[in-house]
């Protein structure tokens, strides 16, 4: 319904936009504003589909300039026939200019601007021998040498529109990364405070642990009879100790987290993103080569932007240590897609794959094949135990995983719509 509604409104004010134009010849062949309006949305909304904005758009020009010249002048069929070729340039301009900038592409503006310039000179020379052939209006052949001037103004005037938006985003993003990093530090702070308790208990606990293994060792060899009783009540006490100070640090964090950080949201674009330039670092950091592709259907803004970012974040992360650093075709691809129900993530690499027998175990609290049998460290991030937590029972979805040991892994996720997406948030760009 919300890219229906961009594409209702892209087509209303291309329409109108159209309606500023300029006649190179006697012929009803007009140059307008209107691709200038038309390019902007289809350059800077990823989401919108360009066909139907392309057939749209076609449509509602030439009913708007029939409307017009009717009131104007009167209706006759001449008019009518007469302003259908128009229609061809919004028509193909769409397949044109997704044959000419891919995703790839896009970021390069230089080759943007070339590729502007080409869809238009193209097009409106394809409708000027349309005219010449179907009208025999030869006047018009005389007009070409002038649509390369007006194809480098219109896509002059594009660029700056572009560039405009892209340097307002930037000030906006620089100014909400800055917010964050405020916040991040006075967290951040925060937390080495529950650290340390956290390392107070981590000792009280070694101390439990060597009072249980005593204990265990007078009972297995019948020895102090007297003092099991009290020995074990001490361990106890200890014990409800350590919980009590679990609670406190875990009731701190919770306070941080929730309520001094006051972090609303975020778009998936900006999580894509932050993830992409961080596993770029991470896999430099590990030695490692690796191809990352991160693939969005359509943009939304989710207040649960810390458990999307914490689950894909560990699975990423799974997958860079699934793969080896002589591996020099390493790949590790993120697409989302949505249906009408769920938004839909699938986390793929071509790695060593998780072995069969080890498939039913990997959401097992504890587990890992990670381990290194010299010093018994196990490296496991969040644990996929807590990946399927949050996402079963934090977001209500579903997670699933398909392996082949030397082939490769694939996690597929599933989030309902109504658990991720926040509908307050409307200032969505995609």
């Amino acid at each position: 319904m919300k890219g229906l509604k961009k594409i209702i409104s892209a087509s209303i004010l291309v329409a109108l936009a159209s309606q500023i134009n300029l006649g190179l010849s006697e012929s009803d062949f007009v140059v307008s504003a209107g691709v200038i309006i038309f390019v902007t949305f289809l350059y800077y909304y990823e989401d919108i589909n360009s066909i139907s904005m392309g057939m749209l758009s076609a449509v509602m020009v030439f009913m708007l300039r029939l409307a017009v010249y009717q009131v104007s002048i009167g209706y006759n069929n001449e008019v009518f026939i007469a302003y259908m070729p128009e229609m061809l340039f919004y028509i193909f301009y769409p397949l044109l200019y997704k044959l000419l900038i891919k995703n790839g592409r896009k970021h390069n503006i230089g080759f943007v601007y070339l590729a502007l310039i080409s869809c238009d000179f193209l097009l409106n020379s394809i409708e000027v021998l349309f005219r010449y052939f179907i009208f025999a209006d030869k006047s018009l052949i005389e007009v070409i040498p002038s649509l390369l001037v007006v194809s480098i103004v219109r896509s002059s005037l594009v660029l700056s529109i572009l560039v405009a938006f892209n340097y307002y985003d930037l000030m906006l993003t620089k100014r909400e990364h800055e917010d964050r990093y405020k916040k991040l530090l006075w967290l951040t702070s925060q937390l080495k405070t529950e650290i340390f308790w956290i390392e107070k208990n981590m000792d009280n606990i070694e101390k439990v642990m060597s009072q249980s293994y005593n204990l265990f060792e007078q009972i297995s060899n019948n020895k102090n009879k007297d003092n099991w009783a009290n020995n074990a009540l001490n361990i106890a006490r200890d014990v409800h100790e350590i919980k009590k100070e679990n609670g406190l640090v875990v009731r701190g964090i919770k306070s941080i987290t929730e309520n001094k950080l006051n972090d609303n949201g975020m778009e998936y674009k900006d999580i894509n993103n932050i993830l992409l330039e961080t596993m770029i670092r991470e896999s430099k950091n590990i030695n490692k080569h690796i191809e990352f592709e991160f693939i969005m259907d359509e943009n939304f803004y989710t207040e649960k932007h810390y458990y999307l970012m914490s689950v894909l974040r560990n699975l990423i992360m799974n997958s860079m240590d699934a793969i080896s650093e002589s591996q020099f075709d390493a790949k590790i691809s993120v697409v989302h897609s949505v249906d009408e129900i769920d938004h839909i993530f699938k986390i793929s690499d071509n790695g060593s794959g998780i072995n069969e027998n080890d498939i039913n175990e990997i959401f097992s609290p504890g587990f890992s094949t990670k381990i290194n049998y010299e010093t018994g460290e196990i490296n496991r991030g969040l644990g996929l135990s807590i990946v399927q937590y949050i996402v079963e029972e934090q977001l209500k979805g579903e997670v699933k995983v398909n392996s082949k040991l030397g082939i490769g892994t694939i996690f597929n996720i599933n989030i309902p719509k109504i658990i991720l997406e926040e509908k307050s948030n409307e200032n969505i760009h995609s």
